[in-house]
């Protein structure tokens, strides 16, 4: 019997550990020797942010969950490590599947291979090169004590390469977290504001930030929102407040009529509000990957992508974190000149599945 432990410790991480359990369950239908347990670290403790997510995506109730949100980078890398030491030490695993990049999934990494245990990473390869962004060191660190490599793009699979990973462990399989974008998409959920702000299709615009670099400094921050707002053509901005970004919001002052702040939303309502949007402005990593396959033009607020595929493939444009470039991206949008896309190889819903069907065979090789 293969034992795998799955680790999900913050939104994105929810997004992608869906479709693979529904693989997993499906595998076991079928009377294959595996069994999984889901560890939940508390990573994010808003309920808004993670435990939606369970219900919305029919994922099963976490087999533990390690609480430990909250804290500096320092503090929270450690409260996981310790407490999954202990997990992990009470309830052995022959495999821990990691996915994506956040604090969760270096920590967990650690600890795994510390205890012998082998590790697969789901979004292995991808890379900004951008080491003032915590995400890239857990990646890297990640990928440097990694056993499996599942990739999502040709791209990721050369960065591996070129870090001295063997071609065998490498498995070019796909975006998961497109399996269930395409698995959603007919259940996505016209949220109440829809209808209470009188949105139209593609007649309004969505706004994420969540970045230090756009949102730890008030005025960096009021900038931004203020070149969005003013060029628009007056047209309502949508924006789901990051809690992280809602405290230094508060005391900036910021208003203009067509600009409504809105609590975050479930997986369901948020990509309701994407798909029929104009356009996205973001600072995410996540959501140009869902705008790619929706075919909504993207607008990122970064200086560097380490999903460079939603620019050369997609509808994502990356134009930087200086505010003045921002009314020339949006005056290209409303002259209808942004660009139509395509979608990158294997993002076709089936990632899941051939992850499982590679776990299969690596447990018997």
């Amino acid at each position: 019997m293969q034992k795998i432990t799955i680790i999900a410790g913050a939104r994105p991480n929810f997004i992608k550990v869906a479709p693979f359990i529904h693989a997993i369950q499906k595998a076991q239908e079928l009377k294959a020797p595996i069994q999984y347990r889901l560890v939940h670290t508390g990573q994010h403790y808003d309920a808004k942010m993670s435990d939606t997510f369970f219900t919305e995506l029919n994922i099963p109730l976490p087999d533990a969950n390690l609480a430990c949100g909250g804290g500096s980078q320092a503090e929270q890398t450690a409260a996981i490590m310790i407490a999954f030491e202990k997990e992990l030490l009470a309830n052995p695993a022959e495999l821990v599947v990691v996915v994506g990049d956040v604090t969760s999934t270096m920590a967990c990494s650690i600890v795994a291979k510390k205890s012998q245990t082998k590790v697969a990473h789901i979004e292995a390869g991808i890379r900004s090169f951008d080491l003032t962004m915590p995400e890239e060191i857990n990646r890297m660190v990640t990928d440097s004590i990694t056993d499996y490599f599942f990739t999502t793009t040709e791209l990721a699979n050369e960065n591996l390469r070129k870090a001295g990973i063997e071609e065998e462990r490498i498995f070019f399989v796909g975006n998961i977290m497109i399996d269930t974008l395409l698995k959603n998409l007919p259940r996505f959920a016209k949220p109440a504001v829809f209808d209470s702000l009188h949105l139209t299709p593609k007649n309004y615009l969505v706004m994420t930030l969540h970045r230090p670099a756009n949102v730890d400094e008030g005025a960096v921050l009021k900038e931004l929102i203020q070149e969005i707002v003013t060029n628009v053509d007056e047209l309502p901005v949508i924006f789901p407040i990051h809690p992280r970004t809602a405290a230094i919001f508060s005391a900036l002052g910021i208003g203009a009529p067509n600009l409504h702040i809105v609590d975050p939303m479930g997986y369901l309502e948020f990509n309701y509000l994407v798909l029929h949007a104009k356009a996205v402005i973001t600072d995410s990593g996540g959501i140009t990957e869902e705008t790619t396959v929706m075919g909504v033009p993207c607008i990122t607020l970064r200086n560097n992508t380490e999903r460079p595929e939603t620019c050369s493939i997609g509808t994502n444009e990356l134009i930087g974190t200086n505010p003045a470039n921002i009314a020339p991206a949006l005056k290209k949008l409303f002259e209808g000149k942004w660009k139509k896309g395509a979608i990158p190889p294997l993002w076709d819903g089936h990632t899941a599945e051939r992850i499982v069907a590679h776990l299969s065979v690596l447990k018997n090789g």
